[in-house]
């Protein structure tokens, strides 16, 4: 799944309740473009896996998105060279 695909306007979140980042831990390598993209909403762990912001500790690979952050979300998960970051509309959160 892309990102255009999981969401086509931006709009669409809001339309469907609030998008979600969704991290495939698997997929990841720790490379940290995501984090830089939008550090508004994503930190590293110690090992350089991103994480959602204040969240240190915790397995959170949901992360919520406002939508004043959908733009900046969807470029991150555009940018992941190992697709590991998904953009997920309102109603793909099931």
């Amino acid at each position: 799944m892309n990102t255009t695909d999981a969401m086509n306007t931006t709009n669409a979140g809001a339309a469907a309740g609030p998008a979600r980042l969704w991290i495939d831990w698997t997929a990841c390598d720790g490379r940290g473009w995501c984090v830089e993209l939008l550090p508004e909403l994503l930190t590293r762990d110690p090992a350089g896996y991103p994480l959602a912001r204040g969240t240190t500790g915790q397995s959170t690979r949901k992360i919520t998105v406002s939508t004043e952050l959908i733009e900046h979300a969807r470029r991150a998960a555009d940018a992941c060279p190992r697709l590991a970051l998904h953009l997920l509309a309102g109603q793909e959160q099931g």
